[in-house]
């Protein structure tokens, strides 16, 4: 049984994730400086984490990388996290994730996100909001060696590394992401 703290912080971070995603790009010059040095240590954890990653970010059109996405749940749940977009290695513009699900589910965690673009359709497609991912459908947990096996499916292949919190989760729903150009 959750105690009345676990269900206090679960509340609080559904809240905030609901809440928390009103503007893409971030609203001032710091604040898109620290998104960015956070995007590029999220680069180096899931780089150590699997060392042939690195092939990933180098071949592939382009990458979407949300260093925090914020997940929380009863019942009802929601995600959100905020990012960068780099198209062929050069920072394009702002992206984020936002995601909601139903079904049995409770708690909270937060977990970094990546996803590779296999080519430029499909960068296109993330630019004009025309993907959506079913929730944990195509993603692929960052472990050492799992990026030499993962397959791009419709262009897209997407890797998480877990950061911290625990979820139980048996539930529907999808990511949904905006773009923001520079």
């Amino acid at each position: 049984m959750l105690t009345n703290r676990a269900i206090t912080f679960t509340i609080i971070l559904l809240g905030a994730v609901l809440l928390g995603g009103c503007s893409t790009a971030p609203n001032t010059l710091a604040k898109r400086t620290s998104l960015h040095k956070d995007v590029i240590s999220t680069i180096d954890r899931f780089k150590a984490h699997d060392s042939s990653m690195s092939n990933l970010f180098q071949s592939s059109a382009g990458y979407a990388v949300f260093p925090s996405v914020g997940k929380g749940a009863i019942g009802v749940g929601g995600a959100y996290g905020r990012g960068e977009l780099f198209e062929y290695g050069h920072v394009t513009g702002f992206c984020d994730l936002s995601q909601a699900t139903i079904g049995f589910q409770l708690g909270g965690q937060a977990y970094s996100e990546v996803i590779f673009f296999e080519n430029a359709t499909s960068l296109t497609h993330f630019r004009t909001g025309n993907i959506a991912f079913a929730a944990q459908a195509s993603a692929v947990a960052a472990t050492s060696g799992a990026s030499a096996d993962a397959n791009y499916e419709n262009g897209v292949l997407v890797f998480t590394l877990a950061s911290g919190g625990l979820m139980f989760e048996a539930s529907i729903g999808g990511q949904k992401f905006t773009f923001v150009p520079q």
